[in-house]
């Protein structure tokens, strides 16, 4: 069952008050003589804004909510139940789950995108990073002239933190850290309302994603933008995320703010995961270095 940590301040909580993304009731099977369960009856609401972040082991069924709310889904997965609604900040909901065609193309990337596990496979090796920053820009922006297009790929790079100079290089020529800031780049490219993350900082070293997770905190706060973050690894979640849910088995078992997930988690899943992360210097959490959880637990101290 899932649980949701009741606000204590007495004001609305974002979510409800300014929501971007409603998922309700959400399930995906893989048909075959076997039918699996990979997703089952899942409903969350994303606020504008908002990093949630969604935990849970390899296998969930995380990635297959992420793709299935993207219509990316490919035989033989399908969405058997529920929808997914886009609220866009002119006030029009739109029912991803009707999207077809060219309604459908035009939408993604422009509302909601996504970086894919994985940069150097989402990455074409053999067309350089202008090119596909550009195509992105030619697909949904064809007003804009070739210099235009040149010139915003190359801003997009460096408000990764990627000089503009690699517009030239191909994937191969890049590190895995600046593989994945190309692809975080590719993903903010037209203002979306609403980025999803799966596993951003899988395979780089804890340096790395120590940046990657700076950067992602400070383009949120400079565009405004809703951040799905998915991840196994919930220490991760608990610096970046405002709220965080838990999936397990294709259902999410706990939702809560992240202090409360830290602190007084509900669901005997969530407390296993949490004591399954050793600590560096002593009791369970000191792997936590900062954030919302290391605030509060900072201001218990004081106390």
């Amino acid at each position: 069952m899932t649980t949701t940590a009741p606000s204590d301040t007495g004001r609305v909580p974002r979510h409800e008050a300014d929501p971007v993304l409603s998922i309700e009731h959400f399930s995906v099977d893989y048909l075959g003589e076997q039918v699996t369960h990979a997703v089952r009856d899942v409903s969350l609401t994303l606020g504008r804004g908002e990093v949630l972040g969604l935990a849970g082991e390899s296998g969930c069924g995380k990635s297959t909510l992420a793709y299935g709310i993207n219509r990316l889904l490919k035989p033989p997965a399908k969405v058997v139940s529920g929808r997914a609604v886009f609220h866009s900040r002119e006030g029009v909901d739109v029912d991803l789950g009707l999207l077809e065609g060219e309604d459908l193309r035009a939408f993604r990337w422009d509302r909601i995108s996504m970086v894919f596990q994985g940069a150097m496979n989402s990455l074409n090796p053999v067309v350089s990073v202008r090119s596909q920053l550009e195509d992105v820009f030619r697909t949904h922006r064809p007003e804009m002239s070739r210099q235009e297009r040149r010139t915003r790929a190359g801003d997009l790079l460096e408000r990764v933190g990627v000089d503009r100079d690699r517009l030239g290089s191909y994937a191969h020529e890049l590190s895995g850290g600046m593989r994945q800031r190309v692809m975080i780049a590719m993903a903010m490219a037209l203002d979306p309302q609403v980025m999803i993350m799966d596993e951003p900082t899988t395979a780089l070293d804890v340096v790395v994603q120590r940046e990657i997770l700076r950067e992602i905190t400070r383009l949120r706060a400079e565009l405004g933008f809703a951040v799905v973050f998915i991840t196994h690894d919930l220490p991760l979640l608990l610096e970046i995320s405002d709220r965080i849910a838990v999936m397990r088995h294709g259902r999410i078992v706990e939702l809560g703010d992240a202090v409360q997930v830290y602190t007084q988690p509900r669901d005997d899943y969530t407390k296993q995961l949490l004591a399954s992360f050793p600590s560096l210097t002593g009791s369970r959490g000191d792997f936590i270095r900062s954030g919302h959880a290391a605030r509060a637990l900072h201001e218990e101290d004081d106390a």
